[in-house]
């Protein structure tokens, strides 16, 4: 039954998340803290930590749970490559945004094959999944599927500047 279920989520998982849940993990509340694989966990190789093709790797600088404490946005991606096609453009697209606010907001990817224990804290099911959280460590937008760059750019400002909270 386990592996049933592991087989739907592989087969279906390219954007499920527009269809199914992240559970009651909402806006507003604080992020789960944990300790996720970073770079040097992996011994500096990327493809210990990511499906991603062209991986960048300032995002995977950080534990979540260290980048929770420098007093930063943290834009954290759920996106898994390797089954996802819509992944594989909404993490490019971060790129661009790690580009223009890298030294103000801390960017994370989480592939579902190399941090599963991310997922099950934030209550994802599926790929992609968005979230940016204020300097506070509060949820401040839940981003389920594709999200366009205008929208996510509009969010990680108001993070920097600490308004309200909404999803996209």
């Amino acid at each position: 039954m386990k592996y049933i279920a592991v087989l739907t989520l592989l087969l279906c998982g390219c954007d499920l998340g527009m269809h199914g849940g992240s559970g009651d993990l909402q806006v507003g509340q604080k992020a789960p803290v944990l300790a996720t694989k970073t770079l040097a966990d992996v011994g500096g190789d990327l493809s210990k930590i990511t499906t991603y093709r062209y991986p960048d790797p300032r995002m995977y600088q950080y534990s979540l749970d260290q980048a929770l404490k420098t007093g930063k946005p943290v834009v954290l991606a759920f996106a898994t490559p390797a089954h996802c096609t819509v992944c594989d453009n909404q993490l490019a697209m971060l790129k661009g945004l790690q580009d223009k606010y890298g030294r103000n907001v801390i960017f994370l990817h989480m592939d579902e094959y190399d941090n599963p224990q991310a997922y099950k804290a934030f209550r994802v099911v599926g790929d992609p999944w968005t979230f940016v959280i204020g300097k506070e460590g509060v949820v401040r937008c839940v981003a389920p599927g594709r999200v366009l760059y205008s929208e996510l750019d509009t969010a990680i400002k108001d993070a920097l500047e600490g308004k309200v909270d909404h999803a996209l």
